[in-house]
């Protein structure tokens, strides 16, 4: 008697569930599911024509605390708070140098550095972009306005070699003072992941051991105030200076 009671209670709750689920179905509760916002994609393209590969252009250096930055953080790149505060991509001398976004020229050879010749341009979104190791120095003018994905300078190499180490030095800083590079990995729409493992050198983050996940990834890095002091006083480190 007890068990054909059960069954009989089980019996009209899966009824009265069913014929509930029914009944909502079918009536428009009013209800309306919006899409996720799209993310804006980021506001620049690659300073390069074509695919990355050996016979055309490659990452070597990463924006951030890179080893090689770090390792130079008293000297080279004392004023930019110890990090590489640009990205490194080898491309034979002469490849052509592309504008990553519309702009203005601001400088040509100035004293940002990175000779033999280099280009400042200022967009009109609020950052710059600075080109440095160029081959010869740009036919452009300041304020001159160039477009996106306009051939604006030519690459090089620092060691005025053309065989030792050609490459492209990009920043991408903020317009008007220039005080603080940014990133471009995270500015440029581009798949970054895919560059890197393509990249003709192993890209090699210093480790802070007190700290050691901190500043790891391509796209994880501090922004540089030029002039501040350094980002990257460890007291123990990786890889070790020996």
């Amino acid at each position: 008697m007890n068990s054909s009671r059960l069954f009989l209670g089980l019996l009209v709750k899966v009824v009265i569930i069913v014929g509930m689920l029914t009944l909502f179905g079918s009536q428009d509760t009013g209800l309306v599911f919006a899409d996720a916002p799209d993310e804006e994609p980021p506001p620049f393209i690659l300073p390069f024509a074509g695919e990355p590969g050996p016979d055309t252009w490659m990452l070597i250096q990463a924006y951030g605390n890179t080893a090689f930055a770090y390792r130079y953080r008293n000297t080279v790149y004392g004023s930019g708070q110890g990090i590489h505060f640009g990205i490194d991509l080898a491309a034979p001398c002469g490849t052509p140098i592309l504008a990553i976004g519309d702009g203005e020229v601001v400088s040509i050879d100035s004293w940002h550095g990175a000779g033999p010749h280099n280009l400042l341009i200022d967009h009109p979104n609020g950052y710059a972009s600075f080109y440095g190791h160029l081959l010869v120095r740009p036919n452009l003018k300041p304020g001159q306005k160039v477009t996106s994905g306009e051939p604006v300078a030519l690459s090089g190499d620092p060691d005025l070699t053309c065989n030792s180490r050609p490459h492209l030095h990009l920043e991408i800083r903020e317009a008007s003072k220039h005080a603080v590079a940014y990133n471009p990995i995270n500015l440029i729409d581009a798949d970054w992941n895919r560059i890197a493992l393509m990249g003709g050198h192993e890209l090699v983050f210093t480790q802070d051991l007190e700290n050691p996940r901190q500043w790891q990834m391509i796209d994880d890095q501090p922004d540089t105030r030029f002039g501040y002091p350094l980002l990257n006083r460890y007291r123990e480190v990786w890889p070790n200076e020996w």
